[in-house]
């Protein structure tokens, strides 16, 4: 699987990763923060062939570009049950907060907990981690894992929006990304990319149990 990442929203630092098969070209388009005729752009280029939109949540900087590109690509936008609420209300998704309006059409596919997106003969798993959002996922294909603002770089998402909860993000990562092989590569939703090995053995706001 190939992978691209892109900083769309360079004011929020959101990474917007297009992720596709290289066999057949198709491709995921995660967490577009917004409209980018230079990442639309650059799919033509590429020729790939875009089977969906996934939010890993649904907090403006990760929606904010969901209607541009399913206009443009005609796809559909996946988003967590739990999340989907946001997608269609300003102050859910904490854009009204910050003087705006996004919103994003309604999610035409509802992701679960061990949901499958295949991707020609590439597959991501969904991972429910919730915790910075009640709806909050990962996606998880051959030890790459797109963790969403639930795993950081050394750091892990906020928890002091409405439905974050630190004790429920802490369970996610100790029991459902730490489980992961620890060659597994991390692309967050914002920052640099990093391992679970690293992030078991440096990560200073996970306890120490997740170590032992």
């Amino acid at each position: 699987m190939n992978y691209k990442i892109y900083n769309i929203l360079p004011e929020y630092g959101t990474n917007t990763i297009l992720l596709w098969d290289e066999v057949s070209k198709e491709a995921a388009l995660i967490d577009p923060g917004k409209s980018s005729s230079n990442l639309l752009k650059e799919i033509e280029n590429l020729k790939l062939n875009v089977k969906c939109i996934i939010n890993t949540h649904g907090h403006a900087d990760h929606i904010g570009g969901n209607s541009y590109f399913k206009n443009n690509l005609n796809c559909p936008i996946m988003i967590h049950s739990a999340d989907q609420d946001m997608l269609i209300d300003s102050k859910k998704n904490l854009s009204a907060f910050m003087g705006q309006d996004i919103v994003s059409p309604q999610a035409d596919v509802i992701l679960k907990e061990g949901d499958k997106i295949n991707l020609g003969e590439s597959q991501l798993e969904v991972i429910h981690t919730p915790g910075h959002t009640a709806g909050g996922i990962s996606l998880y294909g051959k030890k790459i894992l797109i963790s969403g603002d639930t795993l950081f770089q050394l750091s892990i998402g906020r928890t002091d929006f409405p439905g974050g909860s630190f004790e429920t993000l802490e369970k996610s990562i100790k029991e459902k990304l730490f489980t992961l092989p620890d060659e597994t590569i991390v692309i967050p939703g914002h920052g640099g990319f990093t391992s679970i090995d690293r992030e078991k053995l440096e990560n200073p706001f996970i306890g120490l149990a997740s170590r032992i």
